[in-house]
């Protein structure tokens, strides 16, 4: 299989040592060999999350973890607004909808930040059960104003869901400090391990709503499942299934890496690199799908160059230079490019190979 450098929005480009994690051998789920190893990614991963609420490590994508959140928090009926202004708002309200639940958007345009007055007018005049929202919609390349979303949520004491599958690690999402109940994130994107592992932070709050829902979302994706076992299996097998053991090795490998060098300092590499991009196609004169201030810098997404087409540049910097990029998704499809800025695509190496291949397309 041709190596490419990876500068799509996920999964990424892992550092040598991570990916080495990978190829150790295989060991036990259990033990107190492994507990050690166990003990220590969750306590790493809640302090990337900023939290002392519980943490899950889900062997399973982040829709996963969407799908075992809002199963276990609502019963069927229970109403949830959930905002949509991308593919990944409709794809929880999607989640949601499959669990039975009544789902109430607010949609606006792919491209556009949420609009926080029309949020707080629907949880003003209607009942809602729950709020769900998305931090940083991949789509489109927006973030979505969290705390604002988070102080609505504490004004109408309704429980708060997050999708941060990309935005964990990438900017600062302190999960205690703003109040997020369950938050959902993954190791492959802005935390630069292989995929596999499904994250989240579960609040007391939360877990009370949970412990009250008189329904059960299956097994597997019942989040009181994960609690028992938690409880009751402790020192030895906290958890329903066997893990993903050299996943989480190479997670504890990422982690250690990004905790050594300061969450604030790394998550400022992702801006410098956002900014590097964004200025490399501006002067090449690269129109930019979304602007400051609501463009993550996570992802860069960049409309086509005039005259010629996304794809046109997306298979070039394929063929050419053995770089890939995410092409647009849903109504977007043909209409832009988003350019990963995670794991190694934050690098010098990836960064100055990407715009010098965006150069070469230009004299092509």
């Amino acid at each position: 299989m041709q190596r490419y450098k990876l500068m799509i929005p996920g999964p990424v480009d892992v550092e040598p040592e991570v990916l080495a994690a990978m190829g150790q051998p295989i060991p036990a789920h259990y033990g107190p060999e492994w507990m050690e190893i166990y003990q220590e990614v969750v306590a790493d991963v809640k302090a990337v999350f900023q939290t002392g609420n519980d943490v899950l490590l889900m062997p399973g994508p982040g829709s996963a973890g969407l799908d075992a959140a809002l199963g276990s928090l609502l019963p069927p009926g229970a109403r949830v607004l959930i905002p949509t202004n991308g593919f990944f708002g409709e794809r929880m309200a999607t989640i949601a909808e499959a669990n039975g639940l009544e789902v109430e958007r607010v949609t606006l345009g792919w491209g556009k930040p949420l609009d926080l007055k029309a949020v707080q007018g629907r949880l003003r005049t209607k009942k809602m059960d729950a709020l769900a929202v998305v931090h940083h919609e991949t789509s489109t390349g927006v973030l979505n104003p969290l705390p604002e979303v988070t102080a609505l949520a504490r004004e109408y004491s309704v429980p708060l869901v997050v999708d941060a599958v990309s935005s964990l690690g990438g900017v600062e999402l302190p999960v205690d400090e703003w109040g997020v109940d369950l938050c959902v994130s993954v190791a492959n994107k802005c935390l630069a391990a292989p995929p596999g592992v499904a994250l989240m932070s579960v609040s007391e709050r939360a877990w009370e709503q949970i412990e009250a829902n008189p329904t059960r979302h299956g097994w597997y994706l019942d989040l009181r499942t994960w609690r028992q076992y938690a409880r009751d299996w402790a020192g030895w097998h906290p958890y329903p299934t066997t893990l993903p053991t050299n996943n989480i090795l190479a997670l504890q490998v990422s982690l250690r890496r990004i905790l050594e060098e300061g969450l604030a300092a790394f998550q400022s590499r992702h801006r410098t690199a956002a900014q590097r991009v964004r200025d490399g196609l501006r002067k090449l004169g690269f129109p930019l799908f979304v602007e400051e201030p609501v463009a993550a810098p996570i992802i860069t997404a960049v409309s086509p160059y005039p005259g010629r087409t996304a794809e046109e540049f997306a298979a070039f910097l394929k063929s050419e230079h053995s770089i890939l990029i995410g092409g647009g998704m849903g109504p977007l499809q043909g209409k832009m490019c988003r350019v990963g800025h995670m794991g190694r695509a934050k690098s010098e190496e990836y960064i100055a190979a990407f715009l010098t291949g965006a150069e070469d397309f230009l004299r092509q």
